[in-house]
This record gives C-alpha cells, sequence and structure tokens, in this order.
C-alpha cells in the first residue's frame, strides 16, 4: 500500500488544522510538513500531529524541495489562491485547495492553467459536501424523485470567521482581531459573499446538475467601519427561472450548534417536487406529486471514501473512480462564475449577465 506524503501550506484559513486532522487520522496517509511565513500559526498544528522541527518551515519552496510531498493543502486568503497555486505547481504535486475556489474567475482559471501543465489533481474542498444531508440530498435528485431539478434556494453562514477555530472550537474575536484578519480585508478577498456564497452557487450548480445560468442580481450589506460585505443575497436567472443565493455572517447562532433562523442549508425544487437540506440536520423532508404531504427521510450514513476531503481525494488518486462534483474544476468554475458576476452587481447595483 502506497504511504501517502501530505504538506500543508499557508494557514490563512483555519481549516487547515481540520484538514490536518483528517491527514494524521487515514491509515496511509502522513504529515510530512506543515510551511507558513508566521511560525506562530503553525505551533498549535506541530503539537498536536507531533512533528519534528526539521518538518516545520516558513520558506515554501525549501519545504517542497526537501519533502517531496505527493499532496499539497492549500489554505491562503482567497485573493492569494492564483499565487499559491503558481508557486506549488512546479514541484508536480497534486493540490488539495481550500474553498473557495478562488477571489475571481481569472484567478480560478490562473490555477487551472498553472495544473494543466503538471498533468496532477486540483481539487477544491467545500466542507459543507461531508455533511451526510448534502450528500443523501444529491442521491434523491440523482434518483429522480423530485423529477428535473429546476431551482435552488439557499442561506448560509454563522456568526462570523472568527467566531470558530479548527474543529469549530468557539472564540470570542476582538476588534483588533477582525482588523487584523484577511477575513475583513477587502484586498484579500474578504466578505461574507467571496467567503460563503460559493457554497450555494457550487453545491446548487452541483444539485441542479451542472446547469448555467444567464444573469445575476445581487445587493449587500456591511457594518459600518468595515471594509467588507457581511450580508449578501444573489438573484440568479436561468432560462427556466430563478434561484437564490444567501451568505450571512452574523447568523444568531451557529448552525452546528443551534440552526438559526433563517435555517442554513438548500431547499431544492425539481418538476416533480421538492426537498429541504438543512446543515447538520438528520433528516431530508421531501415532497412529490405522489406524496405531498411532507415526508421526512434519514439522512444515509456516510462511509468511506465519502467523509472527508483527505480519504475522498486519496481514494480517487488510487482508484480513478469520480470525485464528488464540487470538487471538481468543471462544478466550481460555474459557481465561481455565480460568485463574480454577484460581486460585480453588487459593486454597480445592477442585474449583470454572467462572468465568462
Amino acid at each position: 500500500m502506497k504511504r501517502w506524503r501530505i504538506a500543508g501550506i499557508n494557514f490563512d484559513h483555519f481549516h487547515m488544522g481540520d484538514l490536518l486532522r483528517q491527514t494524521h487520522e487515514h491509515p496511509a496517509a502522513e504529515i510530512v510538513a506543515i510551511c507558513d511565513e508566521q511560525p506562530s500559526r503553525m505551533t498549535a498544528a506541530a503539537a498536536q500531529f507531533h512533528l519534528r522541527e526539521d518538518q516545520v518551515f516558513t520558506d515554501v519552496d525549501a519545504c517542497l524541495r526537501q519533502t517531496q510531498p505527493d499532496l499539497v493543502i492549500l489554505c491562503p486568503a482567497a485573493s492569494k489562491h492564483g499565487e499559491w497555486v503558481e508557486k506549488v505547481a512546479p514541484y508536480g504535486t497534486h493540490l488539495l485547495m481550500e474553498k473557495p475556489f478562488a477571489g475571481s474567475l481569472v484567478e480560478a482559471d490562473r490555477m487551472v492553467a498553472a495544473m494543466k501543465k503538471t498533468g496532477k489533481l486540483l481539487a477544491i474542498n467545500w466542507p459543507l459536501v461531508w455533511d451526510a444531508g448534502q450528500q443523501t440530498a444529491h442521491r434523491l435528485i440523482q434518483e429522480g424523485l423530485i423529477g428535473e431539478p429546476l431551482e435552488f434556494q439557499h442561506y448560509g453562514g454563522n456568526r462570523g470567521p472568527l467566531y470558530h477555530g479548527a474543529d469549530k472550537i468557539e472564540c470570542e474575536p476582538t476588534a483588533a482581531e477582525k482588523a487584523a484578519s484577511w477575513f475583513y480585508r477587502a484586498d484579500q478577498g474578504g466578505g461574507a459573499l467571496l467567503d460563503y456564497m460559493g457554497y450555494g452557487t457550487t453545491l446548487g450548480t452541483w444539485h441542479l446538475g451542472a446547469k448555467v445560468p444567464e444573469e445575476v442580481t445581487c445587493a449587500w450589506h456591511g457594518s459600518p467601519g468595515l471594509e467588507v460585505d457581511e450580508h449578501a443575497i444573489a438573484i440568479i436567472r436561468y432560462a427556466h427561472g430563478l434561484s437564490r443565493s444567501e451568505t450571512r455572517w452574523g447568523t444568531f447562532t451557529d448552525p452546528w450548534t443551534h440552526q438559526p433562523q433563517p435555517k442554513c442549508g438548500f431547499v431544492i425544487r425539481g418538476s416533480e417536487g421538492t426537498l429541504s437540506c438543512y446543515d447538520y440536520e438528520p433528516v431530508i423532508r421531501l415532497q412529490t406529486r405522489s406524496a405531498p404531504a411532507v415526508q421526512e427521510i434519514p439522512v444515509d450514513p456516510i462511509s468511506a471514501p465519502h467523509r472527508n476531503p483527505i480519504e475522498h481525494v486519496i481514494h480517487h488518486l488510487e482508484t480513478g473512480s469520480p470525485l464528488i462534483g464540487p470538487l471538481t474544476i468543471e462544478i466550481s468554475r460555474i459557481g465561481q462564475q455565480i460568485v463574480d458576476t454577484a460581486f460585480q452587481s453588487a459593486q454597480e447595483k445592477k442585474t449583470l449577465p454572467l462572468v465568462r
């Protein structure tokens, strides 16, 4: 059995801790290195995963030359995704990029071009994919229970990106921490729209069978003194009708502890029925023409290799089995097109054709 050598590079996003833990727990994987320009951001991971001093780097080139990983996990700020893929790609390693795909469609296409030269995998991790409700909902749609999927309604978010760390450990951020964080910097791809709307547009695209919309109308709002939005709503027009993606920092509670109101999650309407899959809930609620009263269907038990991105990507690389939709460039790029158009629409305060 091959032992997969994995490095975690750039700790801008706290999800790096989750992905390193999944690597540490995988029987065929090992953490060979971690790397960040700020040593203090790696202290907890180095201790938690018992890494040696010679496995902790501040220079990315030295890290890649000396450890030669098979797979690199990247968690940079959204506006730096293209830059970091271009730094790592020449070393000929597979890449798993933490969401979002990128800060812009132009940047996303740069990432794809850089990886195309190497023939290696670029996968995008959307953590909500590993929620059993999402996988169960997609199975029911694929089985035709609601007919042709035509519309998604998405509401997503949490109390804010600094109110929790790796493994959802709760925090209470200070004003100084907000001011110092890339999440609240416009020039680094901060804001609720760029952080979270990709969940709705990418998973919504997956559930709708990769349908491509025609135009987007978006509005946003932020608190006084902030340079980024904390709440955005996009209306997405397809040839056959409308969908919606709404994202918010500042929900009343975090959905993984207590579902806020409105509930975070998806409602999907099809030609023959509807279903709802709310984040982290144990049931899918289904209506069909033959059974219009809402039925509660327990979510599927999720087993390997579909429990987390590390085991899923390793399984794909070992067997050639398909990646689950949102991890693919094809689905994530459509989601990015919608996000880019929504961002421009909110800036210009008008409806815009889909960015190509």
